[in-house]
């Protein structure tokens, strides 16, 4: 019977491992921002005011996780497949 200590790490590596994998691209960062912009407010998308703020977002990768900045400001979050597109 393997010991916990074992069990432990081997899970441990295959989430950090897992995270890597799922991590969002940029471009799935953008289109999360264009589509939560255009659903919060349809002028605003009708307008293309999302797909402005996703062309001048910045996309930082940190390996397991990454976000998205407009001057300076984090405007979407991601990790595991995920994106999170903040309020503004």
């Amino acid at each position: 019977m393997p010991k916990p200590a074992v069990v432990s790490a081997i899970v441990s590596a295959a989430v950090v491992a897992l995270a890597f994998v799922l991590n969002p691209s940029a471009e799935r960062h953008r289109a999360e921002i264009r589509e939560a912009i255009a659903e919060r407010s349809p002028i605003a998308g009708v307008f293309g005011v999302g797909a402005i703020t996703a062309f001048v977002s910045t996309y930082h990768p940190l390996g397991v996780a990454s976000y998205t900045t407009v001057d300076g400001k984090v405007v979407s979050i991601g990790a595991f497949g995920v994106v999170y597109v903040l309020q503004s």
